[in-house]
């Protein structure tokens, strides 16, 4: 439940957004303008987020109706405010709350990376946040002429990371509707889409097919959902299939590649995840570990190995 127990001397729940805002002040995120303000217990607000998006701000609970209160501060801070309820089983778009429409997508910066977000997309905007940091080490990582995988691409923002450092992309999505979007966010980026792959279907397939072809890339980045259904009704279950997908990934990957290996799966323990990924590596393969962005202060829930052939 959001807000704080009464009783003496305790913060009120404006009070707790206040002082959790005021802590995002000193990140030192140069030229970007989305992160997150509120991120629920790690800010004494358990059962809410709130995410900036370039001057709007995106308010997301556990609870499926928004508190009185919260409403009257998403009014009061003349901000373009939107709600959304936290239930993967719900698909539709948030809801306006305060403030001016946002009825077409917007532009938002990520290190200076321009990247397209929509508040009518549905349950997701277009990027997640909490990978922020795992595009900036891969855009440090690529080099030019870099051959670079990216599965589950979504809208491509780890593909736009890398093309910037010179790689060459292959962006590979079940939908056309996302690959699309991936198109646009390179051309954002003035990055013709025409100079990068894409492929469209299902990441195990298409890891098959490559390495039957011997078309090998120096970098893959798996970022799968927790849970999937593909086109022939075939199910990925990260906590069961991960080790199966860097097997196949591990198969068309380039002598002294790596692999960005990520999952936001709750039911995937760390140290499980780490000896599943390890465990489907070739041997002398190592691992660097690395945190969530600072801006995210609650549950670690996303895991992120970087595996180096």
């Amino acid at each position: 439940m959001i807000g704080v127990d009464a009783g003496f001397a305790m913060p009120s729940l404006i009070q707790l957004l206040d002082r959790a805002i005021q802590r995002r002040t000193p990140l030192e995120l140069l030229d970007t303008n989305a992160l997150r303000l509120v991120d629920g217990s790690g800010d004494d607000l358990p059962g809410l987020t709130i995410d900036e998006f370039a001057g709007r701000r995106l308010l997301s609970t556990s609870e499926p109706e928004l508190p009185p209160d919260l409403q009257t501060w998403a009014r009061e801070i003349g901000l373009t405010a939107y709600w959304k309820h936290l239930d993967q089983h719900e698909m539709d778009p948030p809801a306006h709350l305060a403030d001016r429409q946002q009825s077409e997508p917007f532009n938002i910066l990520e290190h200076g990376i321009r990247f397209r977000v929509s508040f009518q997309a549905g349950y997701s905007q277009g990027i997640f946040l909490d990978q922020r940091d795992n595009r900036l080490r891969v855009r440090h990582r690529c080099q030019p002429g870099d051959a670079i995988l990216n599965t589950f691409a979504y809208t491509g923002a780890f593909s736009v990371c890398a093309a910037l450092a010179g790689a060459l992309t292959t962006t590979l999505d079940l939908s056309q509707t996302y690959l699309d979007w991936a198109r646009e966010n390179f051309q954002l980026n003035q990055i013709d889409p025409a100079t990068q792959h894409f492929c469209k279907g299902d990441t195990f397939h298409w890891l098959q097919r490559f390495a039957k072809q011997g078309r090998t890339f120096r970098g893959i980045i798996l970022d799968p959902p927790t849970f999937s259904r593909d086109d022939e009704g075939k199910v990925f279950r990260a906590e069961e299939d991960y080790g199966r997908l860097v097997e196949l990934a591990s198969a068309c990957l380039a002598p002294h590649g790596w692999i960005l290996c990520t999952t936001n799966c709750r039911r995937l323990p760390h140290a499980t995840f780490e000896r599943t990924v390890l465990k489907a590596l070739p041997q002398a393969s190592r691992l660097n570990s690395y945190p969530m962005p600072p801006d995210f202060t609650g549950e670690p829930y996303l895991k992120t190995l970087l595996a180096i052939t």
